[in-house]
């Protein structure tokens, strides 16, 4: 009895797997494609499209689990070669950064899973998989015909692709431009007092006068300047104090900066605010502000762009102070440097010395 019904069970539960594995990472998509990249696997040019063919084809070997057509030739070696692969990665991270740091990303979002934990649950159903290529039978009645994973395999292709469609990788934004980097915006160095040339000395005393002159910082170019159109509204950012957000539509945490955006929106003399989302799920920003309960004059920019503008060891929400240009303040994600409504107001109300 056991020995009859153990090879379907078996073949459920990794169809199960896989199928799950697949789905969790859609959701959203941009996470698996950002995870792809601060591994070092791809670059943001080619995230998009190797983030949905792996999708793809998780759920295209779970799929064909359930079928009988080559499922020894070609689905279970495929499929342990698959587990192999993440295996041979998850050994990697787990000597470069330790067996319980992070979250391997196997099922997305949905479930954290630490490096070991998949390295187990990888080894597991390679083993299964073992058992099933001894026990399974294949298409022994009939031929074995290729036209019936070749569709399981273009669906799941089809699927991807249509259902979460996303903007080709477009020309590099030139993120060599000069801004002011600093946590408070006490102490600033007005970059147009220094010159080259001028000695060590000379400079010193120019910027000790300019801090007596100069009641706000030079002007400069930031990597925001190119961004002048939001709506039927034309802005130029680099002038005067500008919020600037990068937000996702779909991200939690993002909603929740804006919410308390908007509460400081109200205040007098709070700077203008502009978002700049990133292009995936922009279906959902009507929902975003319908829940923020303000609307922000925005644009939608390439994953690609966005994430040269946030920074790719960082993560959403991204919040800017800009003053002339100049990056006065600046948070990103829900670690150390996560927003603070706070900190951005006190920064916003501070007197430039």
């Amino acid at each position: 009895m056991i020995k009859k019904y153990l090879p379907w069970t078996i073949r459920i539960f990794i169809f199960l797997l896989f199928l799950v594995s697949g789905v969790a990472k859609m959701f959203p998509v941009w996470t698996f494609e950002k995870q792809l990249v601060d591994l070092g696997i791809t670059t943001w040019c080619i995230a998009p499209y190797f983030a949905r063919l792996l999708i793809a084809l998780e759920i295209a070997l779970g799929i064909a689990i359930l079928q009988r057509h080559y499922i020894k030739k070609i689905v279970i070696p495929s499929a342990i070669l698959l587990l192999i692969s993440f295996s041979i990665h998850l050994v990697i991270e787990m000597y470069k950064h330790g067996a319980m740091t992070g979250n391997c990303g196997c099922f997305g979002q949905l479930i954290d899973m630490t490096p070991l934990a998949a390295f187990i649950k990888n080894v597991i159903m390679i083993g299964f998989l073992l058992y099933l290529y001894r026990h399974v039978t294949g298409n022994e009645t009939a031929e074995n015909k290729f036209i019936y994973l070749l569709l399981i395999c273009l669906s799941s292709l089809l699927f991807m692709f249509i259902f979460f469609p996303f903007s080709p990788c477009q020309k590099k934004v030139n993120s060599e431009r000069t801004v002011i980097h600093s946590d408070s915006i006490q102490d600033k160095v007005p970059t147009a007092v220094l010159h080259v040339g001028t000695s060590e000395n000379a400079a010193v005393r120019d910027i000790n006068q300019s801090r007596h002159v100069l009641s706000e910082p030079a002007k400069v170019d930031s990597k925001f300047s190119e961004y002048t159109t939001f709506g039927s509204k034309r802005v130029r950012l680099d002038e005067g104090k500008k919020i600037i957000c990068l937000f996702a539509p779909g991200c939690d945490h993002c909603r929740e900066a804006a919410k308390a955006i908007c509460k400081l929106l109200k205040k007098d003399n709070f700077p203008e605010v502009y978002i700049l989302f990133m292009n995936e799920e922009t279906d959902l920003i009507a929902d975003f502000f319908k829940e923020v309960q303000c609307e922000f004059p925005y644009q939608v920019i390439d994953i690609l762009k966005f994430w040269q503008l946030l920074g790719d060891a960082t993560n959403t929400p991204g919040v800017f102070f800009l003053w002339n240009g100049n990056i006065m303040k600046f948070y990103e994600g829900v670690g150390n440097n996560k927003f603070s409504p706070e900190g951005l107001k006190k920064a916003s109300e501070s007197k430039y010395k």
